[in-house]
C-alpha cells in the first residue's frame, strides 16, 4: 500500500461528499466496496462517501481497514469495524444480517480489490440476499481487469476478448501440474493469481506450456509495478533474472492458444468422420479427446453438420 499522508486526501474526501452526497443510499443495505490494490489514489469518490456514512464496516482485517480509513481521513471507532473473513464468514454474516434488519447501512471491504473475487465476500453477499436484504456493489480496482487491460490479448473476432478466471491454482505440486495440463487445452485466455512464495513453483509448472505467451503483472499499481510478456517456457528464467522479481503479489494472463484455430479445424475433420458411424454425443466426446478441441464448440459443429445433412437430404 502506498504511504501517502492522510492530508493528501482531504480534498478527495470533500469532493466525494460533493459528488456523491446527493445520491440515494438506502437503509438496510450491504454495500460491497472495492478498494485499491496498491495505489491509494485509485479509490472512487462514491466509495469514499459510503465508507464515511455507513453505520458499520465489515472487513477482512480490521487493523488493515482502520489504517486504510485513516489514510483517507475517515475516523471510525473500532467498534464500528466488524471482522468478516474466510474463517468466520458464514457465522459473521448472521451478525451483519441482524444489523441490516434494524435498518443499518453496512459496507464490506476486503484487504484489497473487489470483494468476492478470490477474496472473502461471496458467502456474505449470498447470505444477505437469501435473508431478503439488498446488496449494492460499488465497482473499483481489481487485479483481474487491471492486468487484462494491459495484456494486449489478440485472438479471432469471436474469441479475442474471451477469458477464463481460474484464480489460484492448487498448492500441491501434482495437483497444480494436472491443472496446468487442463489449461493447455483451453483456447481462451486464462487469468491466474499467485502469492510471492509460490510464484517460482507456478512458473515451473507453466513452463510445460512451451511457447504459449504469458503476461505477468507484479506489484500492480504500486511504485515498483512490473508487467512483462514472455513465453511460458521462459517464465522461470525471467523470474530468476533479478531478486525483486519474486516479490509482491502476482496476476498472470495465459494468452489464447495459438493452436486454437488449428485444433478447431482438426476437431471438425475428425468429427465429420466419427459422425458417419456414431451418435452425436459419442462422436463429440471422442473428437475432443483425440484433438483437444473444445467439446462445446464440437457439439455446436455437430448439430450444424446434422442439420446440413438433413436439409440436403
Amino acid at each position: 500500500m502506498s504511504s501517502l499522508a492522510p492530508a493528501s486526501f482531504g480534498a478527495a474526501l470533500q469532493a466525494a461528499r460533493d459528488a456523491a452526497g446527493a445520491q440515494h443510499y438506502p437503509q438496510g443495505t450491504l454495500y460491497v466496496v472495492a478498494t485499491p490494490i496498491g495505489n491509494l489514489a485509485d479509490i472512487t469518490l462514491r466509495a469514499l462517501h459510503v465508507l464515511e456514512i455507513v453505520d458499520a464496516i465489515a472487513c477482512e482485517d480490521t487493523r488493515h481497514t482502520q489504517s486504510l480509513l485513516r489514510a483517507y481521513g475517515i475516523d471510525r471507532p473500532g467498534a464500528r469495524l466488524l471482522a468478516v473473513h474466510q474463517h468466520n464468514e458464514s457465522e459473521a454474516a448472521q451478525g451483519v444480517i441482524a444489523r441490516l434488519a434494524q435498518g443499518e447501512r453496512i459496507a464490506y471491504v476486503s484487504d484489497a480489490g473487489t470483494p468476492g473475487v478470490s477474496d472473502p465476500g461471496a458467502r456474505l453477499t449470498a447470505a444477505v440476499r437469501e435473508a431478503g436484504h439488498r446488496v449494492l456493489p460499488l465497482p473499483g480496482a481489481s487485479s483481474v481487469t487491471t492486468l487484462l487491460s494491459a495484456a494486449g490479448l489478440v485472438g479471432s473476432e469471436d474469441d479475442g476478448s474471451a477469458f477464463v478466471f481460474a484464480g489460484f491454482l492448487p498448492t500441491k505440486a501434482g495437483e497444480r501440474d494436472t491443472a496446468v495440463q487442463r489449461l493447455a487445452h483451453e483456447p481462451r485466455a486464462v487469468l491466474l493469481l499467485e502469492a510471492p512464495h509460490r510464484i517460482e513453483a507456478m512458473a515451473k509448472a507453466l513452463a510445460a506450456l512451451g511457447p504459449r505467451r504469458v503476461t505477468l503483472g507484479r506489484e500492480l499499481t504500486k511504485q515498483f509495478e512490473e508487467i512483462a510478456t514472455v513465453a511460458a517456457e521462459a517464465l522461470p528464467a525471467w523470474l530468476a533474472a533479478g531478486p525483486q522479481r519474486t516479490r509482491g503479489e502476482f496476476a498472470l494472463v495465459l494468452h489464447p492458444s495459438a493452436k486454437a484455430d488449428d485444433d478447431a479445424g482438426d476437431g471438425e475433420r475428425v468429427l465429420r468422420l466419427l459422425l458417419a458411424e456414431l451418435p452425436v454425443k459419442t462422436a463429440v466426446k471422442l473428437a475432443a479427446e483425440i484433438t483437444g478441441a473444445p467439446r462445446n464448440a464440437l457439439y455446436d459443429a455437430a448439430l450444424k453438420l446434422r442439420d446440413q445433412a438433413s436439409n440436403s437430404g
